[in-house]
């Protein structure tokens, strides 16, 4: 399976690595993941600082040799929310439910371009100790740490 997954990965927290695991596991030890990771320029909107594309890279690096994935990887620039999906040949596109309708939104643009649809899989975020959502606007804040622990 080749599977496809995007965002800004800042700071790379229990949610992002649900989504990024999820999507190793469809892709299976023999197939692939496509990882959009948003450039400075993109991830530069968000409300809270961004780290560095570099440093945000070699998160993502650090988090799948921690796991020994087989699958074979890469990473492309994500200069915008449709990255290559629209024209790219894949089978899945793994997405949070914050970013799902963006991947419907997607499978409509690729349909318009006579492109197969791809299969959508929506993971569910990763709740913190209070219940609440774990987001990297909450960790920037002070509120939670990376796993959703509350910082007194």
């Amino acid at each position: 399976m080749r599977v496809m997954v995007g965002g800004t990965f800042d700071p790379l927290h229990a949610g992002h690595r649900k989504l990024l695991a999820r999507s190793f596991e469809l892709a299976g030890p023999d197939g692939e993941v496509v990882i959009g990771l948003t450039t400075d320029e993109f991830a530069g909107a968000k409300v809270h600082p961004v780290h560095t594309y570099e440093e945000r890279l070699e998160n993502i690096r650090g988090f799948i040799r921690e796991h020994g994935y087989t699958a074979a990887w890469k990473v492309e620039q994500l200069v915008d929310r449709y990255g290559s999906a629209l024209d790219a040949d894949f089978d899945i596109l793994v997405v949070s439910e914050e970013t799902f309708p963006v991947a419907v939104e997607i499978n409509v643009l690729r349909r318009e371009q006579g492109r197969k649809k791809v299969d959508l899989h929506e993971i569910s975020c990763v709740l913190a100790e209070d219940g609440r959502r774990i987001s990297s606007t909450r960790i920037y804040r002070g509120e939670i740490d990376r796993q959703g622990r509350l910082i007194r």
